[in-house]
Protein backbone atom coordinates (compact mmCIF):
# COMPACT_ATOMS: atom_id res chain seq x y z
CA UNK A 1 0.00 0.00 0.00
CA UNK A 2 3.25 2.69 1.01
CA UNK A 3 4.67 1.82 -2.71
CA UNK A 4 1.53 2.50 -4.34
CA UNK A 5 1.16 5.82 -2.17
CA UNK A 6 4.03 7.24 -2.78
CA UNK A 7 3.71 6.47 -6.51
CA UNK A 8 0.37 8.59 -6.53
CA UNK A 9 2.58 11.43 -4.79
CA UNK A 10 5.35 11.24 -7.59
CA UNK A 11 2.28 11.35 -10.39
CA UNK A 12 -0.51 13.94 -8.80
CA UNK A 13 1.74 17.44 -8.46
CA UNK A 14 1.83 17.31 -12.04
CA UNK A 15 -1.56 17.51 -12.59
CA UNK A 16 -1.59 21.04 -10.13
CA UNK A 17 -0.79 24.58 -11.60
CA UNK A 18 1.57 26.80 -9.48
CA UNK A 19 1.02 30.10 -9.29
CA UNK A 20 3.60 32.84 -8.81
CA UNK A 21 6.28 31.12 -6.39
CA UNK A 22 7.71 32.40 -2.99
CA UNK A 23 10.89 30.69 -3.28
CA UNK A 24 12.26 34.50 -2.56
CA UNK A 25 10.24 34.42 0.74
CA UNK A 26 10.52 30.59 2.26
CA UNK A 27 14.35 30.53 0.63
CA UNK A 28 15.33 33.43 3.75
CA UNK A 29 18.29 31.72 5.91
CA UNK A 30 17.81 33.67 8.83
CA UNK A 31 21.65 33.86 9.51
CA UNK A 32 23.15 37.08 7.96
CA UNK A 33 26.51 34.41 7.14
CA UNK A 34 25.77 33.90 3.44
CA UNK A 35 28.10 30.51 4.02
CA UNK A 36 24.77 28.87 5.92
CA UNK A 37 23.24 26.59 4.02
CA UNK A 38 19.50 25.95 4.56
CA UNK A 39 18.12 22.22 4.43
CA UNK A 40 14.63 22.48 4.63
CA UNK A 41 12.00 25.62 3.09
CA UNK A 42 8.87 24.64 5.48
CA UNK A 43 9.17 24.69 9.35
CA UNK A 44 7.87 21.08 9.22
CA UNK A 45 8.61 18.32 7.06
CA UNK A 46 5.08 16.87 7.84
CA UNK A 47 4.45 16.44 11.19
CA UNK A 48 7.93 16.70 12.34
CA UNK A 49 9.18 19.76 13.27
CA UNK A 50 12.34 20.73 10.42
CA UNK A 51 15.32 22.98 11.22
CA UNK A 52 14.31 25.45 9.54
CA UNK A 53 13.95 28.57 11.02
CA UNK A 54 11.87 32.01 10.44
CA UNK A 55 14.10 34.91 10.08
CA UNK A 56 14.33 37.60 12.63
CA UNK A 57 10.73 39.57 12.35
CA UNK A 58 9.27 37.33 10.14
CA UNK A 59 5.83 36.30 11.33
CA UNK A 60 4.24 32.80 9.90
CA UNK A 61 0.86 31.88 10.10
CA UNK A 62 -0.57 28.29 9.91
CA UNK A 63 -3.53 26.55 9.42
CA UNK A 64 -3.38 23.14 9.30
CA UNK A 65 -5.89 20.84 8.95
CA UNK A 66 -6.20 17.14 9.19
CA UNK A 67 -9.52 14.67 8.14
CA UNK A 68 -10.48 11.70 9.36
CA UNK A 69 -9.10 8.06 8.88
CA UNK A 70 -10.37 7.12 5.19
CA UNK A 71 -11.12 3.48 5.85
CA UNK A 72 -14.64 3.85 6.58
CA UNK A 73 -15.35 5.57 2.95
CA UNK A 74 -18.82 7.18 2.02
CA UNK A 75 -19.78 6.60 5.82
CA UNK A 76 -18.08 9.89 6.58
CA UNK A 77 -17.48 10.70 3.32
CA UNK A 78 -13.22 9.54 3.79
CA UNK A 79 -13.00 11.46 6.91
CA UNK A 80 -14.31 15.05 5.84
CA UNK A 81 -17.12 14.33 8.68
CA UNK A 82 -14.40 14.52 11.17
CA UNK A 83 -11.75 17.10 10.44
CA UNK A 84 -10.05 19.02 13.28
CA UNK A 85 -7.70 22.39 12.91
CA UNK A 86 -4.35 23.68 14.36
CA UNK A 87 -3.93 27.48 14.20
CA UNK A 88 0.11 28.12 14.47
CA UNK A 89 1.75 31.29 15.29
CA UNK A 90 5.29 31.31 14.59
CA UNK A 91 7.79 34.16 15.07
CA UNK A 92 11.26 35.24 14.65
CA UNK A 93 12.74 36.60 17.81
CA UNK A 94 16.06 36.69 16.72
CA UNK A 95 17.95 34.87 13.41
CA UNK A 96 18.91 32.03 15.50
CA UNK A 97 15.46 31.43 17.57
CA UNK A 98 12.02 31.04 16.83
CA UNK A 99 8.95 31.08 19.01
CA UNK A 100 5.56 29.58 18.66
CA UNK A 101 1.47 29.12 19.87
CA UNK A 102 -1.01 27.29 18.75
CA UNK A 103 -4.04 25.78 19.29
CA UNK A 104 -5.49 22.29 18.22
CA UNK A 105 -8.43 20.61 17.65
CA UNK A 106 -7.16 16.67 18.76
CA UNK A 107 -7.08 17.35 22.86
CA UNK A 108 -8.26 21.08 22.64
CA UNK A 109 -4.61 21.22 22.94
CA UNK A 110 -2.32 25.01 23.44
CA UNK A 111 1.03 24.36 22.56
CA UNK A 112 4.34 26.91 23.11
CA UNK A 113 7.85 25.95 21.72
CA UNK A 114 10.73 27.30 21.06
CA UNK A 115 13.41 26.52 18.43
CA UNK A 116 16.85 27.78 18.29
CA UNK A 117 19.93 27.15 15.98
CA UNK A 118 23.06 25.07 17.62
CA UNK A 119 25.32 24.62 14.97
CA UNK A 120 24.71 25.92 11.45
CA UNK A 121 25.48 23.73 7.83
CA UNK A 122 28.15 25.40 6.51
CA UNK A 123 29.31 25.57 2.61
CA UNK A 124 32.64 25.33 3.56
CA UNK A 125 33.10 23.93 7.00
CA UNK A 126 30.42 21.94 9.40
CA UNK A 127 28.84 19.56 7.69
CA UNK A 128 25.22 19.19 9.69
CA UNK A 129 22.61 21.92 10.89
CA UNK A 130 21.61 21.19 14.30
CA UNK A 131 18.97 22.88 16.44
CA UNK A 132 17.00 22.59 19.61
CA UNK A 133 13.18 21.96 20.03
CA UNK A 134 11.27 22.54 23.10
CA UNK A 135 7.87 22.43 23.35
CA UNK A 136 4.91 22.91 26.22
CA UNK A 137 1.27 21.30 25.70
CA UNK A 138 -2.09 21.98 27.66
CA UNK A 139 -4.33 19.14 27.17
CA UNK A 140 -7.52 21.23 27.59
CA UNK A 141 -10.20 18.05 26.65
CA UNK A 142 -9.25 15.98 30.09
CA UNK A 143 -12.34 16.56 32.49
CA UNK A 144 -12.75 15.65 36.28
CA UNK A 145 -16.25 14.16 35.56
CA UNK A 146 -13.90 11.67 34.17
CA UNK A 147 -11.07 12.08 36.50
CA UNK A 148 -11.91 13.00 39.98
CA UNK A 149 -8.53 13.44 41.06
CA UNK A 150 -7.52 15.61 37.93
CA UNK A 151 -4.85 18.61 38.71
CA UNK A 152 -3.93 21.07 36.19
CA UNK A 153 -0.34 19.64 35.76
CA UNK A 154 -1.59 16.45 34.44
CA UNK A 155 -2.59 18.07 31.22
CA UNK A 156 0.68 18.85 30.51
CA UNK A 157 3.32 17.17 28.30
CA UNK A 158 7.33 18.09 27.43
CA UNK A 159 8.54 17.72 24.36
CA UNK A 160 12.80 18.10 24.01
CA UNK A 161 14.50 17.35 20.52
CA UNK A 162 17.53 17.64 18.73
CA UNK A 163 17.13 18.10 15.13
CA UNK A 164 20.11 17.58 13.18
CA UNK A 165 19.70 17.93 9.11
CA UNK A 166 21.95 17.77 6.47
CA UNK A 167 21.29 19.27 3.06
CA UNK A 168 23.73 16.90 0.32
CA UNK A 169 22.58 18.76 -2.81
CA UNK A 170 19.90 20.77 -4.42
CA UNK A 171 17.36 18.65 -4.17
CA UNK A 172 17.98 16.42 -1.15
CA UNK A 173 18.18 16.93 2.61
CA UNK A 174 17.70 14.70 5.22
CA UNK A 175 16.68 14.75 9.23
CA UNK A 176 17.12 12.48 12.59
CA UNK A 177 15.73 13.69 15.41
CA UNK A 178 16.46 11.93 19.08
CA UNK A 179 13.21 13.06 21.15
CA UNK A 180 12.57 12.76 24.84
CA UNK A 181 8.83 13.35 25.58
CA UNK A 182 7.12 13.14 29.06
CA UNK A 183 2.98 13.11 29.16
CA UNK A 184 2.18 13.95 33.10
CA UNK A 185 -1.11 11.84 32.18
CA UNK A 186 -1.23 8.54 30.12
CA UNK A 187 -4.48 6.22 30.73
CA UNK A 188 -2.64 3.62 30.21
CA UNK A 189 -0.73 2.52 33.65
CA UNK A 190 1.63 0.46 32.07
CA UNK A 191 3.26 3.37 29.88
CA UNK A 192 6.20 4.79 31.35
CA UNK A 193 5.62 8.76 31.52
CA UNK A 194 8.91 9.52 30.10
CA UNK A 195 8.82 8.37 26.86
CA UNK A 196 12.18 8.35 24.68
CA UNK A 197 11.46 8.63 20.17
CA UNK A 198 13.58 8.68 17.10
CA UNK A 199 12.25 10.83 14.33
CA UNK A 200 13.52 9.99 11.11
CA UNK A 201 12.77 13.02 7.97
CA UNK A 202 13.82 14.31 3.98
CA UNK A 203 12.69 16.13 1.33
CA UNK A 204 13.34 15.77 -2.20
CA UNK A 205 12.85 18.56 -4.53
CA UNK A 206 11.70 17.63 -7.75
CA UNK A 207 10.76 21.11 -9.70
CA UNK A 208 11.68 24.98 -8.21
CA UNK A 209 7.91 24.59 -6.77
CA UNK A 210 7.64 21.44 -5.46
CA UNK A 211 8.90 18.85 -3.23
CA UNK A 212 8.45 15.18 -1.57
CA UNK A 213 8.59 14.71 1.86
CA UNK A 214 8.30 11.89 4.45
CA UNK A 215 8.70 11.43 7.95
CA UNK A 216 8.46 8.98 10.74
CA UNK A 217 9.04 8.75 14.69
CA UNK A 218 10.13 5.08 16.04
CA UNK A 219 8.93 5.20 19.74
CA UNK A 220 11.37 3.37 21.75
CA UNK A 221 9.68 2.41 25.09
CA UNK A 222 5.77 2.24 24.38
CA UNK A 223 4.48 -0.47 26.56
CA UNK A 224 3.67 -3.98 24.95
CA UNK A 225 -0.09 -3.74 25.74
CA UNK A 226 0.05 -0.17 23.93
CA UNK A 227 -2.27 -0.06 20.78
CA UNK A 228 -0.62 3.51 19.77
CA UNK A 229 1.27 3.16 16.24
CA UNK A 230 4.27 4.60 15.18
CA UNK A 231 3.79 7.95 13.10
CA UNK A 232 4.54 7.41 9.60
CA UNK A 233 3.70 10.36 7.01
CA UNK A 234 4.60 11.62 3.32
CA UNK A 235 3.17 14.07 1.68
CA UNK A 236 4.77 17.18 -0.80
CA UNK A 237 5.48 21.03 -0.28
CA UNK A 238 3.83 23.10 -3.26
CA UNK A 239 4.98 26.92 -3.41
CA UNK A 240 2.24 29.42 -5.06
CA UNK A 241 1.88 32.67 -5.19
CA UNK A 242 1.33 34.36 -1.69
CA UNK A 243 0.86 31.08 0.29
CA UNK A 244 2.82 27.45 0.67
CA UNK A 245 0.94 24.77 0.20
CA UNK A 246 1.82 21.20 2.28
CA UNK A 247 -0.71 18.02 1.51
CA UNK A 248 0.06 14.84 3.15
CA UNK A 249 -1.13 11.47 3.82
CA UNK A 250 -0.72 10.32 7.96
CA UNK A 251 -1.66 8.06 10.26
CA UNK A 252 -1.27 10.48 12.93
CA UNK A 253 -4.38 12.76 13.82
CA UNK A 254 -2.83 15.18 16.15
CA UNK A 255 -0.24 18.07 14.57
CA UNK A 256 1.30 19.14 17.95
CA UNK A 257 4.23 16.68 18.97
CA UNK A 258 3.40 15.03 22.02
CA UNK A 259 0.20 14.00 20.13
CA UNK A 260 1.73 12.48 17.13
CA UNK A 261 4.65 11.17 18.91
CA UNK A 262 2.82 9.28 21.71
CA UNK A 263 -1.33 9.32 20.50
CA UNK A 264 -1.22 8.33 16.80
CA UNK A 265 -3.84 5.61 16.70
CA UNK A 266 -3.93 4.94 13.26
CA UNK A 267 -2.47 2.22 11.13
CA UNK A 268 -1.30 2.28 7.26
CA UNK A 269 -1.89 -1.63 6.77
CA UNK A 270 -5.96 -1.26 8.60
CA UNK A 271 -6.41 2.16 6.12
CA UNK A 272 -6.19 4.28 8.97
CA UNK A 273 -4.82 6.90 7.06
CA UNK A 274 -5.49 10.38 7.11
CA UNK A 275 -5.36 13.32 4.51
CA UNK A 276 -4.35 16.85 5.47
CA UNK A 277 -2.75 20.06 4.59
CA UNK A 278 -1.22 23.13 5.89
CA UNK A 279 -1.23 26.66 4.60
CA UNK A 280 1.47 29.00 5.24
CA UNK A 281 1.62 32.45 5.17
CA UNK A 282 4.98 34.57 5.74
CA UNK A 283 4.20 38.51 6.72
Amino acid sequence: MIKKITFLFFVFPFLMVAQDDLLNEIDTISDVNESEVAAFKSLKIVNLESTKLAAKGDMYFVVAHRFGYLDKGFEDFFGLDEANTRLQFVYGLTNGVTIHASRSGFQKTYEFATKYRIFGQKKQGFPFEIVGFNSLAINTELEKTTLPKLEFSDRLAYVNQILISRKFNDNLSLEIAPTHFHQNYVANNSQDNSQFAVGLGGRYKFTKRWSFNLDYAAHLNRASNSTFKNPLSIGFDLETGGHVFQMHFTNSQAMHESGYLGNTSGSWNDGKIAFGFNLIRVF
